[in-house]
């Protein structure tokens, strides 16, 4: 089969496309013929050697991607065959993405509704999750104020929408003029541009001070939402695209993460993604999709801040 491997860690140049090994499941696995590919922002950062767990660089070389759809093409020794010939999307755990073929865990595999499509379920699979998560944690009510950044990417747009569905008042904010249509389609009743100085000025003047922040830039980006918060407002902070956290405001009350969710609870917030999109409640931005031989563009398109929504690979 086709893979993208990296050797080392390193620019988007160490992402290559090679003839490799069929992988082969085990027991309680199953072999998925990828259609679609998940490309996220954190695995641009682990390509560079510089994420989240920068200490914690995985082992090399190895097919990057986390989550994958299309079909159970085979299952392994003892596991339930009822599963071949089933649509899904499902994480990898980790590596093994980037692929014809990929392996996971029976256990992690989610089956896709008849009304959404496999390009937007994968589109959801790892954002949907993260939104649904963040948004019910930061317990968001009607009336409120919501500053939501980065809102045209992945998880930034179904947060405007999430948000937005709960009766709130969602300011959007994002780099540049030309997402303002996307992000006010997605129910957002303001938006800002954050490469503005003094954005987070206008927000705090419309506002009065938002209720809440989902900061998934940090950064000084991350500082600026913080100072657009009323005070004993709230702050999700779940993302470092900037390369660093933000550091926590004294008049700013964090959201707890609730720690890191179990593979049943992580699967079931998939699930719950899922069924908002087939009752028409949540659809994700697909921006753009790459052939998988393109991998490396993708990476520098999303770090380029290039992209809109969800990346998509194609094998």
């Amino acid at each position: 089969m086709h893979a993208v491997v990296m050797d080392r860690f390193g620019g988007p140049e160490v992402l290559r496309i090679r003839e490799v090994d069929d992988p082969v499941p085990g027991p309680g696995q199953a072999l998925v013929a990828v259609d679609y590919a998940g490309v996220t922002y954190v695995e641009t950062q682990v390509r560079a050697g510089r994420g989240p767990a920068a200490h914690k660089r995985p082992p090399l070389p190895r097919v990057p991607g986390n989550g994958v759809g299309g079909r159970v093409a085979a299952v392994g020794p003892g596991t339930d065959a009822a599963w071949i010939g089933q649509t899904v999307v499902t994480t990898t755990g980790g590596t093994g993405g980037y692929a014809e073929l990929a392996v996971a865990r029976t256990e992690d595999l989610v089956a896709v509704p008849a009304e959404v499509t496999l390009r937007d379920a994968v589109a959801l699979l790892a954002d949907g999750r993260t939104a649904v998560l963040l948004h019910r944690q930061a317990e968001v009510r009607p009336g409120e104020w919501v500053l939501v950044e980065a809102a045209a990417g992945g998880v930034g747009s179904l947060l405007v929408q999430l948000a937005a569905a709960s009766g709130a008042k969602v300011v959007g904010a994002a780099r540049g003029p030309g997402k303002k249509a996307l992000v006010t389609s997605l129910g957002a009743s303001a938006y800002v541009d954050y490469s503005q100085p003094g954005w987070e000025r206008e927000v705090a003047e419309m506002s009065g001070g938002v209720d809440l922040v989902f900061d998934g830039v940090g950064g000084v980006v991350g500082a600026q939402g913080m100072r657009a918060v009323r005070p004993g407002g709230r702050a999700s902070v779940y993302g470092m695209a900037s390369g660093s956290w933000t550091e926590p405001a004294t008049h700013v009350t964090l959201v707890p993460d609730g720690g890191v969710p179990s593979p049943a609870q992580i699967r079931a917030l998939a699930e719950q993604a899922l069924a908002h999109a087939a009752a028409g409640r949540l659809r994700p931005v697909i921006g753009q999709t790459y052939p998988l031989a393109e991998a490396a563009e993708a990476h520098r398109a999303i770090e380029a801040r290039a992209t809109v929504g969800k990346t998509l690979l194609i094998p």
